[in-house]
């Protein structure tokens, strides 16, 4: 499995963060300072080099217009991502098999569905054999043994114990269920320290304990942990055929705000990715 690479590039019209993602056939603008045209060419430049299907500028939302202008298509946003400041993804496309989709209508059908939900109950209590605990370096090959049983394919090597245990040393947080001795639920929150935003990703649950509603009561206990480090930007990126994954944080206030095109290969092909966000500022006695 190839693990992606995150490089810095500058020069006297200014700098960018790229990271280089051979697993996803992709290449990613994670930051830029400077001149964008230049940020723009070079990317393009790389994009090519790397023979990648796909090419992802995540803009500042004062560029929108100077994006699409460059030929790029809008897909998603996350209010206050850049320390309170809206982030707009924009792709390009490099090839025509990465920009089909035959699921959109479907996946359209599915937002309208989830945004028909009743709100949820105020509390949701598992039932007592179900014991949740702050994941830790210990934890890492009961982690990877439920990532590699839920996803054939997954965008990150979460099947590697040694990856789990990296990404927990550099901030990511992880929370999971423990029943009979097993890890059957988890999720965790890839903080950015710099720009005070987390993504809460890697969720998973096994089949069979999918109807405790698990995943909700972790989500909400990372939440928590967010607010009390000072991090009020939270965002999601489900699968977009995933119905229970997008109720689940529709039923946690997150908002939809769009859909990322072929974005990754996951579970057991590539697939659309919907964009959910919430600002934790605004939810009072988060994780209470």
């Amino acid at each position: 499995m190839h693990l992606g690479k995150t490089i810095v590039l500058s020069d006297k019209n200014g700098k960018m963060t790229v990271y280089l993602d051979k697993q996803n056939k992709r290449v990613r603008v994670e930051d830029y300072l400077g001149s964008l045209s230049n940020a723009l060419k070079c990317a393009e430049e790389l994009a090519e080099s790397e023979k990648a299907d796909k090419l992802i500028i995540k803009g500042r939302r004062e560029h929108f217009t100077q994006l699409l202008e460059n030929g790029y298509s809008f897909e998603a946003s996350i209010d206050g991502f850049f320390l309170g400041s809206d982030c707009v993804f924009f792709s390009k496309f490099l090839s025509d098999d990465r920009k089909a989709t035959p699921h959109w209508t479907v996946e359209d059908g599915i937002i309208k569905s989830v945004y028909r939900l009743a709100e949820p109950a105020q509390k949701i209590t598992p039932p007592g054999d179900y014991v949740m605990k702050k994941m830790d370096i210990s934890d890492a090959h009961g982690l990877s043994n439920l990532y590699k049983e839920v996803f054939q394919i997954y965008p990150t090597p979460l099947n590697d114990p040694e990856y789990i245990v990296k990404t927990m040393t550099e901030g990511t947080i992880y929370y999971g269920f423990i029943h009979d001795g097993q890890i059957v639920s988890a999720a965790s929150a890839e903080v950015d320290l710099f720009y005070k935003n987390a993504e809460m990703t890697d969720c998973a649950t096994l089949k069979e304990h999918r109807k405790h509603g698990l995943m909700k009561v972790l989500l909400a206990r990372l939440e928590a942990e967010l607010v009390e480090s000072g991090i009020f930007c939270a965002y999601s990126i489900a699968r977009s055929l995933s119905f229970g994954m997008n109720a689940a944080l529709y039923q946690l206030d997150y908002a939809y705000r769009g859909r990322l095109v072929n974005n990754v290969y996951i579970y057991d092909k590539i697939e659309n990715m919907n964009v959910w966000v919430k600002d934790l500022a605004k939810t009072p006695n988060i994780g209470q």
